[in-house]
């Protein structure tokens, strides 16, 4: 009997340098293009509380059951600011992010030192 091999299922890190280049709203659209091709993405710097929102805003604007469930996404909240940094103004950075394709990725735990994922093989990548 031959065993068939799942299916790769293509895993992008993204530094920070690489989403610093872009505006929120071409990072946006780079990650649910790449999501829509099947890929899973880290990204370094993460996004902010209103770029996750604007994600899911946008993301459930373009379901469609037959070629795109949606995403799973799961990140850290921002640094913590410390109280000089607050008197200044300055803003917190987002933290690492993990997204993917809804029928692909589980986020299983998420703590302050890890984020626990499950790739589904087997259900085919875009």
């Amino acid at each position: 009997m031959i065993k068939k091999e799942p299916p790769e299922i293509p895993f992008h890190l993204i530094s920070k340098d690489t989403t610093a280049r872009l505006t929120s709203s071409e990072k946006l659209a780079y990650i649910i293009n790449e999501v829509k091709r099947g890929r899973i993405l880290v990204l370094e710097a993460g996004l902010t509380p209103t770029e996750q929102a604007a994600l899911i805003e946008r993301t459930m604007k373009e379901i469609n059951h037959d070629s795109f469930i949606g995403i799973e996404i799961g990140g850290y909240e921002p640094e913590k600011a410390s109280l000089f940094h607050r008197m200044l103004g300055v803003s917190r950075k987002p933290r690492m992010t993990v997204i993917g394709p809804a029928h692909l990725l589980r986020l299983i735990k998420k703590d302050d030192f890890r984020i626990e994922t499950t790739i589904i093989p087997g259900k085919g990548a875009g």
